[in-house]
């Protein structure tokens, strides 16, 4: 019998998610077929065999999540055995008078403190589907009691059953992990009056124009940082990720080399990365290795945001609602539709000035946009 685990799908992808099997046990199959249909980081991909042969058994289900290098299926061995198993003990059997003492052990919680628990209240706890780290003890030296299991099971019944997050709710979960952990944030806001604009631009063209006239001026945003090496990498070239709101999700298709783009090529790329997000025909590589991002929340709501860094980029602006206000021209008081910006910032890597200078940039950009 062999076992053929997940394989290393690349880019450091720590899970797949089972979404079609296009085998069954008892199946022969040749090296190259098909095996399953995975989805990891947005993409679903098929997974050949390695080899000929026959499948025995099927180790996941269909929705389940499986660890790279975690099991997939079994292959039969070319010649199966049954063995019998006759029942009866070989050695000696030792009975003894002494009892033994079962002693609490420690539970790490996520706060880092510690409490305890008894191995039959860990036994219940698991049961039960309970994380016995998010329990909390009221049993003598804060330890956890069965009670304390027995309620937290109860209040998570009458919650209703966990929805575990999958495909691109997954791997946003994942990113937004590691950003809180690792990421300093910063963030500066500001206002560009874009009242010169025609009612029909795009908006999010035009961010991105600005964009590349900041990093023209202030090249520290595009950057990627170690946070292992504590060291950044400026970047000359400026791939810049759009965050597009879906109901399955986040996604974050990339404009690459975006200063060899004028504004009208700006608009049809992006006209064709949103019908490839809302078709799911959008390929994993044009979601990665983006240098800054773009989040143009304004679309649904909100004028201001703390938009979140996710490493190793340094940078993310945010775009808020556009609306008219009251500006002083001259003597005049008058209504201009102002744009409202906001820049996030990994301070690790970029000084206060470096994205002030950077925004100012921006904005620079945006009011003197000469759009037809």
């Amino acid at each position: 019998m062999k076992i053929f685990n997940l394989p290393d799908l690349g880019e450091g992808l720590a899970e797949a998610e089972i979404v079609q099997w296009l085998v069954k046990a008892g199946d022969e199959i040749a090296a190259d077929d098909p095996l399953v249909a995975v989805e990891t980081d947005k993409a679903i991909v098929e997974i050949p065999s390695p080899r000929d042969g026959r499948i025995r058994r099927l180790c996941a289900n269909e929705g389940d999540i499986v660890q790279t290098g975690g099991p997939l299926l079994e292959y039969a061995a070319e010649e199966e055995t049954k063995r019998e198993d006759s029942g009866t003990v070989v050695g000696k059997v030792v009975s003894s008078e002494q009892k033994l003492q079962e002693k609490a052990s420690p539970v790490s919680r996520k706060d880092g403190s510690t409490v305890k628990a008894m191995p039959a209240v860990r036994a219940l706890a698991r049961q039960l589907e309970v994380d016995i780290s998010v329990v909390s003890p009221s049993g003598p030296g804060e330890s956890i009691s069965a009670d304390d299991v027995k309620r937290v099971a109860k209040r998570l019944q009458e919650l209703g059953p966990l929805e575990l997050l999958r495909g691109a709710r997954r791997t946003m979960a994942a990113k937004m992990t590691q950003s809180g952990a690792e990421v300093v944030p910063a963030t500066i806001v500001d206002n560009a009056d874009i009242d010169h604009w025609p009612e029909q631009s795009d908006v999010t063209a035009q961010i991105i124009m600005a964009i590349v006239a900041a990093c023209a001026k202030e090249p520290n945003l595009n950057a990627w940082f170690d946070a292992h090496s504590i060291g950044r990498r400026v970047l000359e070239q400026i791939d810049i990720a759009i965050a597009a709101d879906t109901s399955e999700g986040l996604f974050t298709p990339v404009i690459r080399d975006a200063a060899s783009c004028d504004y009208q090529g700006l608009t049809s790329q992006l006209q064709e990365l949103r019908a490839n997000i809302k078709q799911r025909s959008i390929a994993a590589q044009q979601m990665r290795d983006y240098t800054i991002t773009v989040s143009n929340f304004g679309m649904i709501a909100g004028r201001y945001a703390t938009p979140i860094v996710v490493p190793p980029t340094v940078a993310i602006i945010g775009a808020g609602r556009i609306e008219a206000q009251a500006v002083i021209v001259g003597d005049e008081v008058v209504a201009h539709r102002l744009l409202p910006l906001s820049l996030t910032f990994d301070h690790r890597a970029v000084t206060g000035g470096e994205a002030a200078r950077f925004m100012a940039a921006m904005i620079e950009s945006l009011e003197t946009a000469d759009i037809r």
